[in-house]
């Protein structure tokens, strides 16, 4: 199923009437979108007014997810490159060394 573009005008103005006062699911019951997509409209707006951009929460879960993934690839190369060279015994200063 795909969403549906609801014009940017139309997002201003339930924008406002929430603002005003109105709830967002009297605004659902009296216009097409959700009472849940208006409140989203809100939140956005709030966000954008106050510098920020719009996160999309759906996408920035999926990057985290990578970087998880990338980090404990990592962890698990870091440890079996530590436990090969605790296998190697002594220390890796040159002989002779006094450092």
């Amino acid at each position: 199923m795909s969403r549906k573009i609801y014009p940017a005008e139309l997002r201003a103005h339930l924008v406002e009437l929430v603002r005003q006062g109105r709830t967002p699911e009297s605004l659902a019951r009296e216009f097409e979108p959700t009472a849940p997509t208006i409140r989203a409209w809100v939140e956005a707006a709030g966000v954008a007014e106050r510098g920020g951009v719009p996160i999309d929460k759906d996408r920035r879960i999926r990057e985290l997810e990578r970087d998880v993934a990338r980090l404990k690839e990592e962890r698990e190369i870091l440890e079996k490159a530590a436990a090969w060279f605790a296998t190697k015994g002594g220390s890796t200063r040159k002989k002779g060394s006094r450092s």
